[in-house]
């Protein structure tokens, strides 16, 4: 199974950039579809961008246009770059995969890493 680790959250304001990272090991993420979700306190966890295993990206409406989601094989990665950000874009961020095909339903996904805290001051 795979394990992983999220890295990059942090303080910044409104405006501003982030990398998100989620390092993998253990298996290689060629064999999952990846996505990222986020969870503000007191709200259900969203989806927030999924990159599938050809490559596929899909973005959630609310990002659409300032995040993007890529992979880089060879340093078993996904990134979330994060831009123009928001005060409403604070949330704890997780990297999430799973076998089969990618969705946007947090329920359907196998292995989770701890989360990455992104807080976005106005």
């Amino acid at each position: 199974q795979v394990q992983l680790v999220e890295s990059g959250g942090g303080l910044v304001q409104a405006g501003g950039s982030l990398r998100l990272s989620c390092a993998a090991s253990g298996r290689t993420i060629r064999s999952y579809d990846m996505a990222w979700f986020r969870q503000a306190p007191g709200k259900e966890r969203d989806f927030v961008a999924g990159i599938s295993r050809s490559g596929t990206t899909s973005h959630a409406e609310a990002v659409k246009g300032r995040f993007t989601i890529s992979s880089d094989a060879a340093k078993n990665t996904v990134y979330l770059q994060m831009n123009s950000l928001k005060p409403e874009d604070t949330a704890v961020y997780s990297c999430a995969a799973r076998l089969g095909f990618l969705s946007s339903d947090y329920v359907r996904y196998d292995y989770w890493g701890q989360g990455t805290q992104v807080t976005v001051s106005s």
